[in-house]
C-alpha cells in the first residue's frame, strides 16, 4: 500500500511535467504561427528562432493567457524551470519582462530527450493510435459496479501492443505499461493497483488532445504541492492536429483551433505527390501521384542552386544554420517532398501544410528525423522513416544563411 502511494505521488509529479511539456509545445506552435518567434539580430549577431520577452508578455496578457504581467512572468518562469525555454545565451536563469531574447529549446535542439521525455512521446503516440483505431479497446466499461469512460483491461492492452508490433512479448508489454503508469500517463481506474496483465481496468489520465491554458500550470503546481490532481476533460479538440469538422464533413476545409474562439479555415488540398509524406485515414499507405489541383508542385528539377556535400554542411564556420522543427501531421499528411541523398533536401512544401506552419522551407537539408541521423541516407529511406514513425515528426535541418 505504501509503495502504491509512493508510485502515485511520483506519477502526479510526472503528470504535471507532462502537462507542462504539452502546454509549452502548444504555446510554441502558436507563437510560430503568430510570427513572434523569428530570427533576430542583436549586437551584430543573428539569433534564430527566438522571441523578445517583453513582446511575449504583451501577447500573453492580450490573449488572456495571463491576468496580468506578473502572472505572465510566473508562467514563463515555470516553463524555464522545466527546460522548455531558456535565454539565448543561457546567462539569465530568471525570465525578465524586458527586451531580452529567449528561445524554446525545441527550436535550437537543446531540449533534453531523456528517458522521461521518450516515454511521454511513446505514450502520446499510443494514445493517438488507440483513439484513431476503429475497433479501439478504449470503451465504456464497468469495474465493481462503477462505469469508466475510455477504459481498457490490462490484458487487452497487452494484446493490442503485440498485434501492432509495439512490443515483442507480454513481459515487455507489462514493462511498457508500468513505465507509462509510473510516468503518470495511464492509471488504474481507482488508482489502487499497479499494472497487471489481467482484467483490471486502466485509463489514460492525460488527454493529449485537449487545449491547455497556461494558467492551468500554476493551478496544477499548487495541486501537486497539495498531493491532489485533476481529472482530464473528455475534450477531443486537439491543438496538435488539423482535423475535418465532424459537423461539416462535406466541406473540404480543415480547421485549426486558434488562441481564441475563432476558427480559421485552411483549404484542404490533397498533399499526395510522389515521395511526399502523406497519411491517409486508413493508416500509412504507399505514396500516390500528385493530383492536378494540388497547391504543391513537385518540380522534377532540383531546387538546389548547387550541389552541397555532407562535409560542407558539417565544416566549422560553414554558412549554414541548424534548426529543429516539429511537424505535426494532419489527416492529409505532413506536406513535404524530399529528394536527393547524402544529404537529402526539401524539394517542395505545401503552403497550407503542417510542414509550412512548422517552418520547413525548400532547400533545407535534412540532418535528423526524430533524433536519428539521416544525413548520409537517400530520400526513399528518409521518407520511409517518417511514414512508419509517429505523426509528430521532429526534424533537424540545415539552412543556408542569406
Amino acid at each position: 500500500m505504501e509503495r502504491t502511494s509512493s508510485i502515485r505521488r511520483k506519477a502526479i509529479a510526472r503528470q504535471h511535467k507532462t502537462e507542462v511539456m504539452i502546454a509549452g509545445e502548444q504555446l510554441r506552435l502558436r507563437l510560430h504561427d503568430g510570427k513572434l518567434i523569428k530570427d533576430r539580430r542583436y549586437h551584430l549577431r543573428t539569433y534564430p528562432n527566438c522571441f523578445v520577452a517583453q513582446e511575449l508578455i504583451d501577447w500573453l496578457v492580450s490573449h488572456k493567457e495571463a491576468l496580468d504581467r506578473v502572472t505572465a512572468i510566473c508562467l514563463m518562469q515555470h516553463l524555464m524551470d522545466h527546460d522548455i525555454v531558456h535565454h539565448v545565451c543561457d546567462k539569465r536563469p530568471e525570465f525578465k519582462d524586458a527586451k531580452l531574447l529567449y528561445r524554446f529549446r525545441k527550436d535550437d535542439g537543446t531540449f533534453p530527450f531523456n528517458t522521461e521525455v521518450k516515454i511521454f512521446m511513446r505514450g502520446q503516440r499510443l494514445y493517438e493510435n488507440l483513439i484513431a483505431d476503429k475497433n479501439s479497446i478504449l470503451q465504456l466499461r464497468e469495474e465493481h459496479g462503477v462505469s469508466y469512460q475510455r477504459s481498457f483491461p490490462g490484458y487487452q492492452a497487452i494484446d493490442w501492443l503485440l498485434q501492432n508490433g509495439e512490443v515483442e512479448s507480454r513481459r515487455h508489454g507489462v514493462d511498457l505499461c508500468r513505465a507509462l503508469q509510473e510516468h503518470g500517463i495511464i492509471q488504474h481506474v481507482t488508482k489502487k493497483h499497479d499494472f497487471f496483465d489481467s482484467g483490471l481496468l486502466y485509463q489514460f489520465c492525460i488527454n493529449f488532445r485537449r487545449r491547455r491554458r497556461l494558467s492551468e500550470l500554476l493551478n496544477e503546481r499548487e495541486q501537486e504541492n497539495d498531493g491532489t490532481s485533476t481529472q482530464e476533460e473528455n475534450n477531443l479538440d486537439s491543438p496538435f492536429f488539423l482535423r475535418k469538422d465532424s459537423i461539416q464533413e462535406h466541406n473540404s476545409a480543415f480547421q485549426s483551433m486558434g488562441p481564441s474562439k475563432d476558427i480559421k479555415q485552411i483549404t484542404g488540398v490533397r498533399r499526395s505527390s510522389l515521395n511526399s509524406l502523406q497519411l491517409h485515414s486508413g493508416g500509412f499507405q504507399t505514396l500516390g501521384q500528385l493530383s492536378s489541383n494540388s497547391a504543391m508542385r513537385s518540380n522534377p528539377k532540383s531546387v538546389l542552386k548547387r550541389h552541397v556535400t555532407c562535409e560542407e554542411l558539417l565544416a566549422p564556420g560553414a554558412p549554414f544554420i541548424k534548426k529543429v522543427l516539429t511537424v505535426i501531421g494532419d489527416a492529409l499528411g505532413w506536406g513535404i517532398v524530399v529528394r536527393g541523398r547524402a544529404p537529402c533536401y526539401v524539394q517542395a512544401v505545401d503552403p497550407g501544410s503542417p510542414a509550412a506552419a512548422a517552418g520547413v522551407k525548400i532547400r533545407q537539408f535534412v540532418c535528423q528525423v526524430n533524433g536519428r541521423c539521416v544525413l548520409y541516407l537517400d530520400y526513399k529511406t528518409v521518407t520511409r522513416l517518417v511514414m512508419t514513425g509517429p505523426r509528430v515528426v521532429v526534424l533537424e535541418v540545415m539552412e543556408q544563411l542569406e
